[in-house]
């Protein structure tokens, strides 16, 4: 179990360097003319991001463990064999929900503003 949660949060970490890079976001809001109020741009964005997207990782990585490991803990106590559901097998299943959820979600608004953007054309037609 310890390798397992040390697998997550080494991962955790590995993913967030590989997905996100301060230093480029850094430059693209240099670049672009964007900030974080109270931190100058150039080095002292990037030092800030660093330090911001570090304490999240710490957190999000914690936060994953406990949730895998969990299942196993209450297993070896309880001496429980057949739990259908072990801690990974939760996230999957909680990750596929608001997945589903959000594609759900935002395929109501687009036929939402598919609808408006008719309404609006069908209107601005009977005007002329």
């Amino acid at each position: 179990m310890t390798l397992y949660g040390a697998g997550i949060i080494f991962f955790s970490f590995f993913y967030t360097a590989v997905v996100f890079n301060p230093e480029e976001t850094a430059e693209n809001l240099k670049k672009y003319g964007g900030f974080i109020p109270g931190i100058r741009p150039g080095k002292a964005t990037e030092t800030y991001l660093d330090y911001v997207l570090t304490r999240v990782t710490v957190i999000g990585a914690a936060y994953l463990a406990v949730i895998c490991l969990l299942p196993e803990f209450v297993v070896a106590q309880m001496g429980i064999t057949a739990l259908a559901l072990g801690g990974t097998s939760l996230l999957i299943v909680v990750n596929v929900t608001m997945d589903t959820v959000t594609q759900i979600q935002s395929h109501l608004l687009a036929h939402q503003y598919g609808d408006l953007i008719k309404k609006a054309k069908l209107k601005g037609a009977r005007n002329r």
